[in-house]
């Protein structure tokens, strides 16, 4: 196990920017989960701690050794991609033994290594098939073993469910926080899934545009929002973001057919306000029942545990979760009530949060 330290380090190529300037310190044993859209810099990262791309400028720190410059067979690093990797003519048992031969471990220690590594992702009873007789999900437990037989200081994973269907990503995220918790090796983990991130992460960087937007742990990433990109990103559904304008504490908004009011915000003032409110903070009233949100309902949906009420204010949408029993009309309107407390505000010109003095 390691600690990780990147230290102003920075990519570019010939007219791009693959990563802008960041400095990023994560703890021996800690799991870490690098979040954002396609092209924002996450791979990038990774791939530059792993010694597969050089950084333009800055240091990388792996324990107590700059390893700039140093081979990527060299850094004691193990890899988990998106694409399971496996060589198709061995069996599961070759492929796991496979990194500790080409490294020269002696006969007697591969066995024990290999037997151990599949104890921990369940596969004792598959090491004699081949990958082409696995599902997805058995393939994808085969690489992690693989990088677990060597018994590195760091586990770079890069999308690693993407291509498993819902159901095994569900399976394969609770396989991998238990393995987590067993070897305690320091992680990092790189996604656009932002269920798997909040699950996995003992703490998550959102990256957008090449740079970092907010680093903390999930709650904090979840409930604090630090701009306007990290509210709209994290949460399923999104947070509902509506735009009007900020006066003396007021938020309004209206429109053919809607209106938005929400007052109690601290006195502030913004001419482009962006108001944003988590769907499970919104309670489903009658219009004239004292309602912030008043609307036509543009969707109804039963979700077993609950109903998702969307309603639809001219081009945006904004969505409450209801009790199970809740039943609504496509088309009839409806109220959502809004406490103050439970809103977030952002400056629509420069997206930045603007705080609330009672948040």
């Amino acid at each position: 196990m390691a600690r990780v330290r990147l230290k102003n380090v920075a990519k570019r190529w010939a007219g791009a920017v693959g990563v802008k300037q960041m400095s990023l310190d994560i703890d021996d044993g800690e799991f870490l989960v690098l979040l954002g859209p396609s092209g924002c810099g996450k791979t990038t990262t990774m791939r530059m701690v792993a010694g597969l791309d050089d950084p333009s400028e800055g240091e990388i720190w792996i324990g107590d050794r700059l390893v700039n410059g140093v081979e990527p067979k060299d850094r004691d690093v193990a890899m988990v991609f998106q694409s399971y990797g496996l060589y198709p003519n061995m069996t599961v048992y070759e492929n796991i033994a496979f990194p500790l031969r080409i490294r020269g471990t002696p006969r007697d220690r591969i066995d024990p290594a290999v037997m151990q590594a599949a104890a921990k992702v369940e596969l004792q009873d598959f090491l004699q098939r081949r990958p082409k007789e696995l599902s997805g999900g058995q393939r994808q437990r085969v690489a992690l073993a693989r990088a677990i037989v060597r018994q590195p200081q760091v586990f770079l994973m890069d999308e690693p469910l993407s291509n498993l269907d819902a159901k095994l990503r569900v399976s394969m995220r609770s396989h991998l926080k238990h393995l987590h918790h067993e070897l305690g090796i320091t992680t990092i983990y790189v996604t656009h899934d932002q269920v798997e991130a909040m699950t996995l992460a003992d703490r998550v960087v959102v990256m957008s545009k090449a740079e970092i937007q907010q680093i903390g742990t999930p709650e904090q990433i979840y409930n604090d929002p630090a701009n306007l990109f990290v509210a709209g990103f994290i949460g399923a559904p999104a947070m509902n973001l509506i735009d009007g304008h900020l006066s003396q504490g007021r938020f309004e908004a209206a429109g053919d057919g809607y209106s938005v009011r929400v007052d109690g915000l601290g006195g502030l003032d913004c001419t482009k306000a962006v108001l944003g409110a988590r769907a499970e903070d919104l309670s489903v009233v009658a219009p004239d029942a004292g309602a912030a949100i008043e609307g036509e309902v543009f969707s109804f949906e039963l979700l077993g545990d609950a109903t998702m009420v969307t309603l639809r204010l001219a081009n945006q949408f904004v969505a409450a979760r209801a009790a199970k029993d809740l039943r609504l009309e496509i088309g009839s309107r409806a109220g959502f009530a809004l406490a103050p407390q439970r809103c977030y505000v952002f400056d629509g010109t420069t997206q930045s949060r603007l705080r609330l003095p009672a948040c």
